[in-house]
């Protein structure tokens, strides 16, 4: 019997993002973690293609499943099927977790069962190998229910901390049904949930490095369609208001 406790980290990954994979990879290898504490790397193919297995790493910590197209948020929370762990944390197959970044979520998670969820700062990744940051980014320190739907609304739908750098509490992703059945947004929709009934934290050192390139998702023209976008937003602040106005908090003594 092992004492040893586990983060799992999931990435959803199609075949154009997975020549990304051993970058990712890298950067979890150099994550250096809390004593008595491992990571588990679950990456679900959101598809059953032949591209994203050669791309896999040879390494007992990393499971590789498969499933039908549905999008990064239905492959994500099919990959919570193999979750393991009381926290899951984020990582888009075509970024990169900052040396330090998971260390710093658990010391916030571990230390205080308020907060249901963290994030942190987070720099674009450009295709030259420069990096930039984004403005306006808040405080370092917890972030009261409320205040991401209230920037979201109040910039153009638009989250005043990025998805990409999530890690969150197991039993508390799972309650909200993980993440949301969106064609894009997913992410921006389940952090909106996450606020509407926890408190979360931000933490001003970086965190992610955010890849920029011409396949990923949110380059695509599809992903500004007005039409679509307005849907998407509708919902996922219909959604927040709603978990809201139920007054169901986690955790449970804090409603």
């Amino acid at each position: 019997m092992t004492d040893t406790r586990q983060v799992t980290v999931i990435t959803a990954v199609h075949g154009p993002s997975a020549r990304f994979l051993p970058d990712a990879y890298a950067s979890l290898c150099e994550q250096r973690l809390p004593s008595g504490w491992e990571w588990k790397w679950v990456l679900q193919e959101d598809g059953t293609t032949d591209e994203v297995r050669p791309h896999v790493p040879h390494d007992a910590r990393v499971s590789f499943g498969q499933s039908r197209p549905g999008g990064s948020g239905v492959a994500r929370t099919m990959a919570l099927a193999r979750a393991e762990g009381p926290y899951v944390k984020v990582l888009d197959a075509d970024d990169r977790l900052a040396p330090g970044a998971l260390a710093r979520d658990l010391t916030v998670l571990e230390a205080d069962r308020t907060v249901g969820w963290t994030t942190s700062r987070a720099l674009d990744l450009l295709p030259d190998g420069s990096t930039v940051g984004f403005p306006d980014d808040p405080a370092e320190g917890p972030l009261e229910r409320g205040f991401v739907l209230d920037r979201w609304k109040r910039n153009d739908f638009l989250p005043p901390v990025h998805p990409a750098t999530l890690c969150v509490r197991r039993e508390l992703l799972v309650a909200l049904g993980g993440w949301m059945a969106l064609p894009a947004s997913a992410d921006t929709g389940l952090l909106l949930a996450l606020d509407a009934v926890s408190r979360g934290w931000f933490s001003a050192e970086v965190g992610l490095l955010y890849r920029k390139w011409e396949g990923q998702v949110t380059a695509q023209a599809t992903h500004a369609d007005p039409v679509e976008r307005a849907a998407r937003t509708a919902v996922a602040e219909a959604r927040a208001l709603a978990l809201a106005g139920l007054r169901w908090a986690y955790p449970a003594d804090t409603a």
